[in-house]
């Protein structure tokens, strides 16, 4: 499918009614989270989690796509260091989440606690913007999570992070994958 670029303020970013169903972009990505080595339990875990951690006020197709874009849905993904020298762990990849390195074959109870955190620190990032479940909220507040500030005129501006982190997840959201 690849992906396509999207660039500029977050209306140049596609519209939440274009997105697709999060059981579209699950099975969609599925393959992929069983080639990192998750079982089978794995990642249905994950699919629980993420609708448990959706009652927190999150979209629930942005956090599976938050995962899928930070760990490939690797339960056991090694955690890695932000550029203010924190551990990112877990599913999400973000500071103060517990992490499972190398591991397979979580519990719910693990697997909901990685997703949880991310779904935390996400939903304080969509505070800063308004706090509503709105496109521009968002992909705004996608731009912080993965950079820590944003430029509103140019959400590819990654400042020192991956610039194209908000037009990789506009485009999994779409249902298109980077392969």
């Amino acid at each position: 499918m690849g992906f396509q670029h999207y660039s500029g303020s977050a209306s140049k970013f596609p519209a939440m009614n274009q997105w697709k169903s999060l059981e579209t972009i699950f099975n969609l990505y599925k393959p992929e989270m069983l080639k990192t080595g998750d079982t089978g339990e794995d990642v249905g875990r994950i699919w629980n989690a993420v609708k448990e951690c959706a009652k927190l006020g999150v979209d629930e197709r942005v956090i599976f796509c938050i995962i899928m874009q930070e760990s490939t849905g690797n339960v056991g993904v090694r955690t890695t260091v932000n550029m203010d020298g924190h551990g990112t762990a877990g599913l999400m990849q973000c500071d103060g989440s517990p992490g499972f390195p190398g591991k397979h074959g979580l519990s719910q109870e693990q697997i909901t606690s990685m997703v949880r955190a991310g779904t935390n620190h996400f939903k304080e990032n969509m505070k800063q913007f308004g706090n509503t479940n709105t496109a521009e909220c968002i992909y705004k507040a996608l731009r912080a999570y993965n950079s820590g500030s944003i430029n509103a005129n140019d959400l590819s501006d990654g400042r020192g992070a991956t610039p194209v982190y908000v037009s990789d997840l506009a485009n999994r959201l779409l249902g298109r994958t980077p392969y």
